[in-house]
C-alpha cells in the first residue's frame, strides 16, 4: 500500500508539473484514487482538508476584490512609483513590503493582499507581472519562519517546543531564528537585483490614482490586526482565522449592500473568488492526506535517522536539505508535524540541544516550498491570482526566481544557526 501511494503521489506530481494548465483534474482525479482505493479512509476526509486555509483564501479574495474595486491598490502603485528609480528596485521593495507583512501574516494572505499592487504597476508599466508577483510569493514564503505568528510550521514549532512569541528573537541568550531569516532576506536582495538586472527601464507616476473608498483599507487593516491577535491566543479553536477572514468579507459585502446599494461591488467581489485554486488546495490536502495514511511521511522520517548516524553536522544537513527537497513536492505542514517529534527524539540519543534542529527544520521545510510552483499555498494562489489575470505562468518562469532565491535564503539561514546553535 505504501509503494501504491508513493506511486501514485509522483504521478501525480509529475502530471502537474508536466500539464500546467490541467493541475485541478489531474489532483482531483489523483485524490478519487487514494479514496477508491481505501488508501485514505471516507471518515478522514474532513479532517484532512485544512478548511482554516480554504476559509482564509475565500475570504481574503472577496476583501482583496473590495480593495482593488476602491483604487487603493493602483493609489500605492504610484507612490511606489515615485520611490522607486527603475523597475529592478520596484521588485525589491514589493518583495521586502511582502516579506515585512509575511513575518506577521499568513503568507496566503499576504499574496493576496500585495498582488493586487503587483498587478496595478505592472499595468501602468505595460510589462508582465508574473516576475513581480512571483518575487512577492517567494518573498512572503520565507518571512513567514520568521515570527511565532508568521505561519503555520511556525506555530506548530512553538506549541510543541514551548516556545514564546519573544523566543524567536532571542532565546537562552541567543539570537533565535528571526535573525536567519532576516539575514537570508538580505542575501536575496541581490539575487532579486540579479534577476532583474536587465530591467532598468525608468519609472514615474504621472498622476496620482485618487481612491474611491477607504472602507476597504480598513477592512483589510482590520483582517491583519485581527490574525496577529488571534495568533495570541493559545486555546483558539481551529478554524479561528478561517472565520476572521470570511467575517471582515461579510462586513464588507453588508456595507456594500445597506448602505451603498452597490450591487456591482457584491458581484465583481464574489465572483472573483477563485474557486479552481480553492478546488487544488482541497484535492492537495486529500493526495497528502493519503501518503500520510499509508505512511510514507513516517518512513522518509526514519530514513533520516538511518543516513545521519552519530554526527550532528551530518544530521543537521540532512534536515534543512532533506527538509528543502521533501517541501518542495509535500505540504510542509504534516511533514513538519511528523518531523518534529523524530527530531527530538533525534536530540535526546544525541545529547545535543534540539533547537539547531528544530530551527533547521523550520528553516528548510519553510523555504522548500519556493522550489516549485505547487510547493506552498501561497504560490497556487499567486498563479491562480496570474490566470484570472490573463497570464499563465511556466514552470522554468517560476523556478527561474524560486530556486536561486531559496538556495540563497537557506544557505544563509543554514550557516547562521549552526555557528549559532550547534
Amino acid at each position: 500500500m505504501q509503494l501504491y501511494a508513493l506511486i501514485l503521489f509522483a504521478l501525480t506530481y509529475f502530471l502537474m508539473i508536466a500539464l500546467p494548465k490541467h493541475r485541478l483534474p489531474v489532483v482531483l482525479i489523483s485524490a478519487a484514487c487514494f479514496l477508491i482505493s481505501g488508501i485514505l479512509p471516507l471518515g478522514k476526509v474532513a479532517s484532512s482538508i485544512d478548511w482554516n486555509v480554504l476559509m482564509m483564501l475565500a475570504g481574503t479574495m472577496g476583501t482583496v476584490a473590495l480593495f482593488i474595486e476602491s483604487g487603493m491598490p493602483a493609489r500605492m502603485a504610484d507612490r511606489l512609483l515615485v520611490l522607486a528609480p527603475n523597475v529592478m528596485w520596484v521588485a525589491v521593495i514589493l518583495s521586502l513590503f511582502a516579506g515585512v507583512i509575511s513575518a506577521f501574516v499568513d503568507n496566503v494572505a499576504t499574496v493576496l493582499m500585495v498582488a493586487p499592487v503587483g498587478l496595478a504597476i505592472a499595468k501602468k508599466l505595460d510589462t508582465s507581472p508574473v516576475p513581480l508577483l512571483i518575487s512577492i510569493s517567494v518573498s512572503s514564503n520565507l518571512q513567514g519562519a520568521a515570527t511565532l505568528v508568521g505561519d503555520t510550521t511556525s506555530i506548530m514549532l512553538g506549541g510543541y517546543a514551548k516556545m514564546s512569541f519573544s523566543d524567536f528573537f532571542f532565546m537562552q541568550g541567543k539570537p533565535g531564528i528571526f535573525w536567519a531569516v532576516e539575514l537570508g532576506a538580505l542575501v536575496t536582495v541581490p539575487v532579486i537585483l540579479f534577476l532583474f538586472r536587465k530591467e532598468r527601464e525608468p519609472v514615474t507616476a504621472e498622476e496620482i490614482m485618487p481612491v474611491s473608498d477607504y472602507f476597504p483599507t480598513a477592512l483589510l487593516l482590520a483582517n491583519i490586526l485581527l490574525l496577529i491577535l488571534a495568533s495570541f491566543w493559545d486555546e483558539r479553536p481551529a478554524l479561528t482565522n478561517g472565520v476572521i477572514c470570511l467575517a471582515v468579507f461579510a462586513v464588507g459585502l453588508l456595507r456594500a449592500l445597506f448602505f451603498k446599494k452597490n450591487w456591482y461591488s457584491i458581484h465583481n467581489a464574489v465572483v472573483s473568488i477563485d474557486f479552481e485554486t480553492l478546488g487544488l488546495l482541497a484535492g492537495l490536502f486529500l493526495v497528502i492526506g493519503g501518503i500520510t495514511e499509508a505512511g510514507v511521511i513516517r518512513s522518509i522520517s526514519e530514513l533520516f535517522v538511518r543516513i545521519g548516524g552519530h554526527s550532528l553536522f551530518l544530521m543537521y544537513s540532512l534536515v534543512v536539505w532533506g527538509s528543502v527537497l521533501c517541501s518542495a513536492f509535500i505540504d510542509n505542514i504534516p511533514y513538519v508535524a511528523t518531523m518534529l517529534p523524530v527530531v527530538s527524539g533525534i536530540a535526546s540519543i544525541m545529547g545535543c540541544s534540539p533547537y539547531v534542529l528544530y530551527f533547521g527544520l523550520l528553516s528548510g521545510a519553510t523555504l522548500g516550498g519556493n522550489l516549485t510552483p505547487i510547493g506552498a499555498s501561497s504560490n497556487i494562489a499567486t498563479i491562480g491570482i496570474l490566470r484570472k489575470a490573463g497570464y499563465e505562468v511556466k514552470n522554468r518562469d517560476f523556478m527561474r526566481i524560486g530556486i536561486p532565491f531559496t538556495l540563497a535564503a537557506v544557505t544563509c539561514g543554514y550557516l547562521f544557526i549552526w555557528f549559532v546553535w550547534a
